[in-house]
């Protein structure tokens, strides 16, 4: 077998892997962007070679927090004592909603031991990626809304009641969690109605993604999503709310010139015995977890918005 020198051909097999990877310098300045790290992120190359990664572009949310750009982040810790890392966590996806990624982070060396480069590479589980099957079969028999890409209300109330009669039958044990972006009538007035659409996406792909795949997440009301989890106690379930809390706190989208959010807030229960859906989401609702307090809006100057 002939010995192949050649660092281009190197590079070119690195650049075309559907793995995601990304080389930083020690002060976490982006070097190499592949086309893996693109189909992910939906960051282009040249929107992050030569930028930090802190620099509002990559945000990593593990289960505990979010925007780990300082000591906490993965990069930082591999420069700190100098050995490979392995975390599961999410990346703040170009469209503003967070994608769960497995990252392996790994210090690069000179001959003498210095650390040099940080090397990157993240993956979506597998997990996530057959939800996304099952996800594209919902959407051949219409059961997805068009909008959002989750399922729709029909179908988010069929699950809803099929967990009320197993609950209700085998004392199968579940919790729903309820997440509403509120003051969207004023934000579709001042933003439009693909701007609210185009908010209420990232919504829904944070809450999908940020829950497990065994988790059923669909859209309830146009400006609320539901979460049904199955078999969790009531620990679980406020675990699971202040992760999601903590992530869907980041939800945000560029439009125009500026970066635009929602006040959100999230409510969450657990089924008791003879719930009907009507009382289980009232007893949800009622907690009122806030995410933001107010809309925001960044602006790059004086842009139209589109209507």
């Amino acid at each position: 077998m002939p010995e192949i020198k050649d660092p281009a051909l190197f590079r070119s097999i690195l650049d075309s892997l559907q793995t995601g990877v990304c080389v930083t310098d020690r002060e976490g300045r982006i070097l190499f962007w592949n086309d893996g790290a693109e189909r992910i992120t939906g960051y282009r190359r040249h929107e992050v070679v030569g930028h930090l990664s802190g620099e509002n572009i990559l945000l990593h949310c593990n289960r505990k927090a979010c925007a780990l750009c300082g000591p906490s982040c993965p990069l930082a810790l591999s420069l700190q004592n100098g050995k490979s890392n392995e975390l599961q966590m999410h990346l703040h996806h170009h469209t503003g909603d967070q994608v769960p990624v497995h990252v392996w982070t790994v210090p690069v060396r000179d001959d003498h031991g210095t650390i040099l480069l940080l090397a990157q590479s993240f993956d979506v589980p597998m997990a996530d990626q057959a939800h996304d099957r099952r996800q594209n079969t919902l959407a051949a028999y219409g059961c997805l809304d068009e909008t959002t890409g989750v399922p729709n209300h029909a179908f988010t109330y069929f699950q809803l009641r099929e967990s009320l009669a197993s609950f209700a039958q085998h004392h199968v044990p579940f919790g729903i969690i309820t997440l509403r972006a509120t003051d969207i009538e004023k934000f579709r007035v001042t933003y439009g109605r693909a701007a609210v659409d185009t908010l209420l996406s990232v919504f829904a792909r944070t809450m999908k993604n940020t829950l497990p795949p065994s988790h059923f997440v669909g859209r309830w009301q146009e400006d609320q999503f539901l979460g049904i989890l199955p078999n969790c106690s009531q620990v679980e379930l406020h675990g699971f709310a202040e992760q999601l809390a903590k992530v869907a706190g980041h939800a945000r989208i560029q439009w125009w010139g500026d970066e635009l959010s929602v006040a959100t807030t999230l409510g969450y229960a657990l089924v008791r015995s003879g719930d009907e859906w009507e009382a289980l989401l009232a007893r949800a609702e009622s907690v009122n977890l806030p995410l933001s307090q107010s809309a925001s809006a960044s602006s790059g100057g004086d842009t139209p918005h589109k209507g």
